[in-house]
Protein backbone atom coordinates (compact mmCIF):
# COMPACT_ATOMS: atom_id res chain seq x y z
CA UNK A 1 0.00 0.00 0.00
CA UNK A 2 1.06 3.05 -1.02
CA UNK A 3 1.27 5.42 2.31
CA UNK A 4 1.22 8.48 0.76
CA UNK A 5 1.76 10.42 -2.95
CA UNK A 6 4.52 13.39 -2.92
CA UNK A 7 3.00 16.18 -4.06
CA UNK A 8 5.35 18.70 -6.96
CA UNK A 9 7.82 15.91 -5.71
CA UNK A 10 10.21 17.02 -8.50
CA UNK A 11 9.55 20.51 -8.61
CA UNK A 12 9.82 21.15 -5.06
CA UNK A 13 13.39 19.43 -4.86
CA UNK A 14 14.89 21.22 -7.31
CA UNK A 15 13.83 23.91 -6.26
CA UNK A 16 16.29 23.50 -2.74
CA UNK A 17 19.19 23.23 -5.74
CA UNK A 18 20.84 20.11 -3.58
CA UNK A 19 24.05 20.32 -2.98
CA UNK A 20 25.80 17.60 -3.09
CA UNK A 21 27.29 17.29 0.43
CA UNK A 22 24.66 19.73 2.06
CA UNK A 23 22.77 19.82 4.95
CA UNK A 24 18.65 19.66 4.36
CA UNK A 25 15.88 18.96 5.98
CA UNK A 26 12.32 17.39 5.38
CA UNK A 27 10.62 19.19 7.72
CA UNK A 28 7.13 16.41 7.26
CA UNK A 29 8.60 13.18 6.37
CA UNK A 30 5.44 11.75 5.76
CA UNK A 31 6.19 8.66 3.45
CA UNK A 32 9.38 9.41 2.72
CA UNK A 33 8.95 10.70 -1.18
CA UNK A 34 10.58 13.73 -1.11
CA UNK A 35 13.19 12.35 1.82
CA UNK A 36 14.38 9.47 -1.08
CA UNK A 37 14.05 12.21 -3.95
CA UNK A 38 16.39 14.52 -2.29
CA UNK A 39 19.03 11.74 -0.64
CA UNK A 40 18.84 10.47 -4.12
CA UNK A 41 20.37 13.89 -5.43
CA UNK A 42 22.79 14.01 -2.76
CA UNK A 43 26.36 12.77 -2.10
CA UNK A 44 27.59 12.04 1.27
CA UNK A 45 25.64 15.06 3.28
CA UNK A 46 22.95 14.72 5.80
CA UNK A 47 19.38 15.04 5.78
CA UNK A 48 17.13 15.65 9.01
CA UNK A 49 13.56 14.49 8.53
CA UNK A 50 10.66 15.27 10.99
CA UNK A 51 7.60 13.55 11.57
CA UNK A 52 5.12 14.01 14.55
CA UNK A 53 2.69 10.96 13.50
CA UNK A 54 5.04 7.53 15.05
CA UNK A 55 3.40 4.98 11.96
CA UNK A 56 5.52 7.97 9.51
CA UNK A 57 8.41 7.15 11.04
CA UNK A 58 8.06 3.30 10.52
CA UNK A 59 8.61 3.89 7.05
CA UNK A 60 12.14 5.23 7.28
CA UNK A 61 14.39 4.96 4.58
CA UNK A 62 17.59 2.91 5.19
CA UNK A 63 20.05 5.20 4.68
CA UNK A 64 22.85 6.26 7.40
CA UNK A 65 22.72 9.83 5.76
CA UNK A 66 19.23 10.43 7.35
CA UNK A 67 18.41 11.20 10.99
CA UNK A 68 14.54 10.82 12.05
CA UNK A 69 13.17 12.72 14.09
CA UNK A 70 9.78 11.97 15.82
CA UNK A 71 8.41 15.03 16.69
CA UNK A 72 6.81 18.10 15.27
CA UNK A 73 8.96 20.55 12.82
CA UNK A 74 8.01 23.75 15.47
CA UNK A 75 10.83 22.07 17.67
CA UNK A 76 13.62 22.22 14.61
CA UNK A 77 16.08 24.48 16.48
CA UNK A 78 16.06 22.07 19.06
CA UNK A 79 16.57 19.16 17.17
CA UNK A 80 19.55 20.89 14.76
CA UNK A 81 21.05 21.42 18.03
CA UNK A 82 20.76 17.97 19.61
CA UNK A 83 22.37 16.69 16.50
CA UNK A 84 25.36 19.64 16.34
CA UNK A 85 23.74 21.11 13.14
CA UNK A 86 24.63 24.93 13.06
CA UNK A 87 22.84 25.69 9.65
CA UNK A 88 21.62 23.71 6.99
CA UNK A 89 21.60 24.44 3.11
CA UNK A 90 17.66 23.57 2.53
CA UNK A 91 14.60 23.09 4.28
CA UNK A 92 11.08 21.37 2.95
CA UNK A 93 8.10 21.57 4.09
CA UNK A 94 4.48 19.35 2.93
CA UNK A 95 1.53 20.85 5.25
CA UNK A 96 -1.00 19.13 5.65
CA UNK A 97 -1.82 15.54 6.32
CA UNK A 98 -0.93 11.84 4.49
CA UNK A 99 -3.37 9.79 2.21
CA UNK A 100 -2.70 7.44 5.33
CA UNK A 101 -3.95 9.73 7.93
CA UNK A 102 -7.09 10.78 5.97
CA UNK A 103 -7.94 6.59 4.54
CA UNK A 104 -7.23 5.25 8.11
CA UNK A 105 -11.34 5.48 9.96
CA UNK A 106 -9.47 5.42 13.51
CA UNK A 107 -7.76 8.61 13.06
CA UNK A 108 -11.37 10.68 12.28
CA UNK A 109 -9.46 12.61 9.26
CA UNK A 110 -11.77 11.97 6.84
CA UNK A 111 -15.29 12.80 6.06
CA UNK A 112 -15.89 9.75 4.03
CA UNK A 113 -15.48 7.46 7.25
CA UNK A 114 -16.98 6.58 10.25
CA UNK A 115 -14.96 7.07 13.29
CA UNK A 116 -14.20 8.27 16.38
CA UNK A 117 -13.70 12.36 16.48
CA UNK A 118 -9.77 12.17 16.84
CA UNK A 119 -7.33 14.14 14.31
CA UNK A 120 -4.21 14.01 16.52
CA UNK A 121 -1.55 13.82 14.40
CA UNK A 122 -0.14 13.27 17.57
CA UNK A 123 -1.10 10.34 19.47
CA UNK A 124 0.53 11.12 22.72
CA UNK A 125 -1.46 14.86 23.08
CA UNK A 126 -3.87 14.51 24.97
CA UNK A 127 -6.50 16.46 23.24
CA UNK A 128 -8.70 15.66 20.72
CA UNK A 129 -11.66 17.02 18.42
CA UNK A 130 -13.90 15.13 20.51
CA UNK A 131 -12.65 17.23 23.24
CA UNK A 132 -13.22 20.13 21.38
CA UNK A 133 -16.63 19.17 20.42
CA UNK A 134 -18.03 18.58 23.70
CA UNK A 135 -16.21 20.82 25.69
CA UNK A 136 -15.11 23.99 24.13
CA UNK A 137 -17.96 27.03 25.12
CA UNK A 138 -20.24 28.06 22.71
CA UNK A 139 -18.51 31.36 21.66
CA UNK A 140 -15.24 29.25 20.86
CA UNK A 141 -16.22 27.01 18.88
CA UNK A 142 -17.69 30.10 16.89
CA UNK A 143 -14.16 31.90 16.74
CA UNK A 144 -12.51 28.72 15.82
CA UNK A 145 -15.37 27.43 13.19
CA UNK A 146 -14.58 31.29 11.75
CA UNK A 147 -11.42 31.65 11.76
CA UNK A 148 -9.97 28.10 10.78
CA UNK A 149 -13.01 26.73 8.73
CA UNK A 150 -13.77 30.04 7.40
CA UNK A 151 -17.61 29.01 7.97
CA UNK A 152 -19.89 31.92 7.13
CA UNK A 153 -22.53 30.59 9.48
CA UNK A 154 -20.09 29.67 12.64
CA UNK A 155 -22.50 30.97 15.68
CA UNK A 156 -25.52 28.34 14.12
CA UNK A 157 -23.14 25.41 13.83
CA UNK A 158 -21.48 26.35 17.25
CA UNK A 159 -25.28 26.70 18.65
CA UNK A 160 -26.73 23.52 17.14
CA UNK A 161 -23.54 21.43 18.43
CA UNK A 162 -24.16 22.45 22.06
CA UNK A 163 -27.42 21.64 21.83
CA UNK A 164 -26.42 18.20 20.27
CA UNK A 165 -24.67 17.55 23.41
CA UNK A 166 -26.53 18.43 26.10
CA UNK A 167 -29.01 15.19 24.32
CA UNK A 168 -25.41 12.76 24.47
CA UNK A 169 -21.73 13.19 23.99
CA UNK A 170 -20.83 13.20 20.27
CA UNK A 171 -18.45 10.97 19.64
CA UNK A 172 -17.95 10.33 16.15
CA UNK A 173 -17.47 11.70 12.60
CA UNK A 174 -20.64 10.86 11.36
CA UNK A 175 -22.76 12.11 14.01
CA UNK A 176 -20.65 15.80 13.46
CA UNK A 177 -21.48 15.21 9.89
CA UNK A 178 -24.85 14.86 10.60
CA UNK A 179 -25.35 17.97 12.97
CA UNK A 180 -23.22 20.02 10.35
CA UNK A 181 -25.86 19.11 7.53
CA UNK A 182 -28.31 21.04 9.58
CA UNK A 183 -26.15 24.26 8.62
CA UNK A 184 -24.92 23.37 5.42
CA UNK A 185 -26.61 24.63 2.11
CA UNK A 186 -28.40 22.41 -0.32
CA UNK A 187 -26.09 20.29 -1.93
CA UNK A 188 -22.90 21.85 -0.37
CA UNK A 189 -23.18 19.30 2.53
CA UNK A 190 -19.84 18.01 1.65
CA UNK A 191 -17.37 21.26 1.28
CA UNK A 192 -18.92 22.21 4.77
CA UNK A 193 -18.25 19.32 6.43
CA UNK A 194 -14.76 19.49 4.97
CA UNK A 195 -14.11 23.05 6.45
CA UNK A 196 -15.58 22.05 9.31
CA UNK A 197 -12.98 19.32 9.89
CA UNK A 198 -9.96 21.19 8.63
CA UNK A 199 -10.59 23.36 11.60
CA UNK A 200 -10.94 20.67 14.41
CA UNK A 201 -8.17 18.94 12.67
CA UNK A 202 -5.63 22.72 12.44
CA UNK A 203 -7.07 23.44 16.43
CA UNK A 204 -6.54 19.59 17.77
CA UNK A 205 -2.55 20.18 16.34
CA UNK A 206 -1.90 23.73 16.75
CA UNK A 207 -1.00 23.75 13.10
CA UNK A 208 -0.86 27.47 12.45
CA UNK A 209 0.46 28.11 15.73
CA UNK A 210 3.51 25.74 14.85
CA UNK A 211 3.65 26.65 11.28
CA UNK A 212 4.57 30.40 12.68
CA UNK A 213 7.28 28.99 14.89
CA UNK A 214 8.78 26.68 12.27
CA UNK A 215 9.02 29.59 9.69
CA UNK A 216 11.08 31.53 11.75
CA UNK A 217 13.46 29.02 13.33
CA UNK A 218 13.91 27.78 9.40
CA UNK A 219 15.19 30.86 8.60
CA UNK A 220 17.51 31.13 11.48
CA UNK A 221 18.95 28.05 10.39
CA UNK A 222 19.17 28.64 6.81
CA UNK A 223 22.48 29.21 5.68
CA UNK A 224 22.96 32.30 3.33
CA UNK A 225 22.00 31.74 0.36
CA UNK A 226 19.74 28.71 1.36
CA UNK A 227 16.59 27.86 0.29
CA UNK A 228 13.18 27.39 1.91
CA UNK A 229 10.09 24.95 0.08
CA UNK A 230 6.61 24.90 1.51
CA UNK A 231 3.85 23.26 -0.09
CA UNK A 232 0.60 24.58 1.46
CA UNK A 233 -2.78 23.20 0.89
CA UNK A 234 -5.31 25.94 2.33
CA UNK A 235 -5.52 29.76 2.24
CA UNK A 236 -4.72 29.97 5.90
CA UNK A 237 -2.11 28.25 5.49
CA UNK A 238 -0.54 29.87 2.09
CA UNK A 239 -1.35 33.46 3.66
CA UNK A 240 1.27 33.23 6.30
CA UNK A 241 3.66 31.36 4.18
CA UNK A 242 3.71 34.43 1.57
CA UNK A 243 3.40 36.93 3.71
CA UNK A 244 6.19 36.16 6.03
CA UNK A 245 8.57 35.28 2.88
CA UNK A 246 7.56 38.49 1.28
CA UNK A 247 7.90 40.77 4.59
CA UNK A 248 9.36 38.70 7.54
CA UNK A 249 6.14 38.83 9.44
CA UNK A 250 3.18 37.20 9.27
CA UNK A 251 0.93 40.34 8.71
CA UNK A 252 2.72 41.21 5.31
CA UNK A 253 3.11 44.76 6.27
CA UNK A 254 6.60 45.73 3.89
CA UNK A 255 9.16 47.72 6.05
CA UNK A 256 11.96 49.47 4.24
CA UNK A 257 15.17 50.60 5.11
CA UNK A 258 16.49 54.27 4.41
CA UNK A 259 17.52 53.40 0.58
CA UNK A 260 14.05 51.21 0.15
CA UNK A 261 15.45 47.63 0.48
CA UNK A 262 12.77 45.56 2.20
CA UNK A 263 13.55 44.72 5.40
CA UNK A 264 12.89 40.88 5.10
CA UNK A 265 15.34 38.47 5.87
CA UNK A 266 14.41 35.93 2.73
CA UNK A 267 13.91 37.00 -0.84
CA UNK A 268 11.17 35.75 -2.69
CA UNK A 269 12.16 33.06 -5.65
CA UNK A 270 8.45 32.89 -6.75
CA UNK A 271 6.45 35.65 -7.17
CA UNK A 272 3.22 33.41 -7.67
CA UNK A 273 2.22 30.32 -6.46
CA UNK A 274 3.48 27.53 -8.33
CA UNK A 275 0.55 24.89 -8.35
CA UNK A 276 0.54 21.05 -9.75
CA UNK A 277 0.12 20.52 -13.59
CA UNK A 278 -3.16 18.76 -14.83
CA UNK A 279 -1.59 15.73 -14.87
CA UNK A 280 -0.70 15.43 -11.66
CA UNK A 281 -4.22 16.65 -10.69
CA UNK A 282 -5.73 14.00 -12.49
CA UNK A 283 -3.09 11.28 -11.22
CA UNK A 284 -3.29 12.32 -7.75
CA UNK A 285 -6.60 14.33 -6.86
CA UNK A 286 -5.34 15.56 -3.25
CA UNK A 287 -2.99 17.57 -4.87
CA UNK A 288 -5.43 20.00 -6.61
CA UNK A 289 -5.61 22.46 -3.58
CA UNK A 290 -1.44 22.84 -3.60
CA UNK A 291 0.38 26.01 -3.52
CA UNK A 292 4.32 26.14 -3.41
CA UNK A 293 6.11 29.05 -2.28
CA UNK A 294 10.07 29.46 -2.40
CA UNK A 295 12.19 31.76 -0.78
CA UNK A 296 16.30 32.15 -0.31
CA UNK A 297 17.77 33.10 2.60
CA UNK A 298 19.46 36.33 2.20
Amino acid sequence: MVYHKSVLLRESVEALSIKPGGIYVDATYGGGGHAREILGQMEGGKLVAFDQDEEAISNRIDDPRLIMVNSNFRFLRNFLKLHNIAAVDGILADLGISSHQIDQPDRGFSTRFDGILDMRMDRKKKQTAKDIVNHYSEENLRDLFYAYGEIRNARKLASRIVEARKISIIETTTSLKEIANTCAERGKEFKYQAQLFQALRIEVNQEMDALQEFLKQATHALKPGGRMVVIAYHSLEDKLVKNYFRAGNFEGAIEKDFYGNVLSPLRVITRKALVPAAEEIEENSRSRSAKMRVAEKI
